[in-house]
């Protein structure tokens, strides 16, 4: 049962860390124009490879995720590490840090398969867009809680990403 539970926490924590990661790619591809902040474009989306691990080095699961930096310094981020009727989208916030790096939050409720609310993830991480703004990577943590907010399980993830465009 907790295998089971940690498998469906990790892979939203795992889109919150891919999101954060496409965040920082825009902005670094932006330049200043718009954005006010140095480090260039965070706005943009972003195709994530997500690995997660018990952040002693032992690969847990990867899978692709989906983030959405938005203007306003909020995030959205959807992934294949979990079934969508067991979880909402990510939704959450970033910030430009240093030069091309990012830090970034998001939170999703997970549900089981009869619909009964689950508790919730929160995944904060960092990001660094490369010179090109069209790729990043980063880390970040993954914290599942239950419904009450009693901490269940940390992970860690490492994620990859490249700009999505046409």
């Amino acid at each position: 049962m907790k295998t089971k539970l940690v498998k469906s926490i990790m892979a939203p924590l795992l889109t919150a860390c891919a999101l954060v990661t496409m965040v920082a790619a825009t902005a670094a591809g932006q330049g200043t124009a718009g954005q006010g902040t140095v480090g260039g474009r965070l706005q943009g989306t972003w195709d994530m490879q997500i690995t997660l691990t018990d952040c002693h080095g032992h690969v847990l699961r990867s899978f692709p995720s989906l983030v959405i930096f938005m203007a306003g310094h909020t995030v959205m981020e959807s992934n294949a590490g979990t079934p969508q009727a067991l979880k909402t989208p990510g939704e959450g916030v970033w910030r430009h840090t240093t030069d091309h790096n990012y830090a970034f939050r998001f939170k999703f409720f997970t549900f089981n398969t009869s619909n009964v609310f689950t508790g919730w993830t929160i995944i904060a991480g960092e990001t660094t867009v490369n010179r090109t703004g069209n790729a990043n990577a980063g880390s970040a943590t993954v914290k599942v809680y239950d419904p009450n907010g009693v901490l269940l399980v940390s992970l860690c993830a490492e994620t990859a990403g490249t700009r999505f465009e046409l």
